[in-house]
């Protein structure tokens, strides 16, 4: 049971690191990451909101990350509820200073997405569940045996493009997520030696049982 409650506080560490990742970058002031160009775009054709519109990209992925084989966990439902929620409070509690000069904001860019690659390897490694949006890196990695880099990269720049096409608004921070989020995530995961591939997710259903294991044997 320690062993679990230590897996579910790393996977919560996870959440709110790359929660601070994505805030660093938003702070540095330089233009919003590819999936928010993309969230802004279906905002713009459709009449919703970026919330509503990263609600609904979350449950599509979601999906495609099902039928291409990735489990869905725990740590999928806990990151679409939690992810949100840590953005907020690092917002409220206002802890991250807003650029408004154009080399701090580069060095702000860049420490964002190495601190959201740091997230990504905490909550991923738990072998919980992946994000919707993790998920799909991890699912296509393992189909096509591409680098995490390379696969990152290519779905970064995917959805970048089809964002901008529908309106949304992309700046020079925007192409630097884009182009190098892959590259650094693929790095944190080489320093801390972990390969994506072999992860095998619980699903929800494993969680479950589990946790009818445990409150039996109590």
């Amino acid at each position: 049971m320690k062993k679990e409650i230590l897996k579910y506080l790393k996977l919560f560490l996870g959440l709110f690191v790359c929660s601070l990742g994505i805030i660093i970058i938003i702070k540095s002031n330089l233009g919003f990451s590819p999936w928010d160009v993309l969230h802004q775009g279906i905002s713009k054709i459709t009449n919703i909101t970026i919330g509503q519109a990263s609600i609904f990209v979350g449950f599509i992925v979601i999906t495609l990350d099902f039928f291409l084989g990735e489990r869905i966990g725990s740590g999928s439902i806990l990151n679409i509820i939690f992810f949100g929620t840590f953005m907020d409070l690092i917002l409220y509690l206002d802890i991250v200073p807003l650029s408004n000069n154009l080399f701090i904001g580069v060095f702000m860019m860049f420490l964002g997405i190495f601190v959201l690659s740091l997230g990504c390897y905490l909550y991923i490694s738990t072998g919980l569940g992946c994000g919707p949006r993790d998920a799909l890196m991890v699912a296509l990695t393992k189909k096509t045996k591409f680098s995490v880099g390379t696969v990152r990269n290519v779905i970064e720049i995917s959805v970048l493009i089809t964002g901008y096409l529908m309106g949304g608004y992309a700046g020079v921070g925007t192409i630097i997520t884009a182009i190098f989020t892959g590259s650094f995530i693929q790095g944190v995961f080489k320093l801390f030696k972990f390969d994506v591939k072999s992860v095998i997710h619980r699903d929800v259903k494993t969680e479950v049982i589990l946790l009818k294991k445990y409150i039996v044997n109590r």
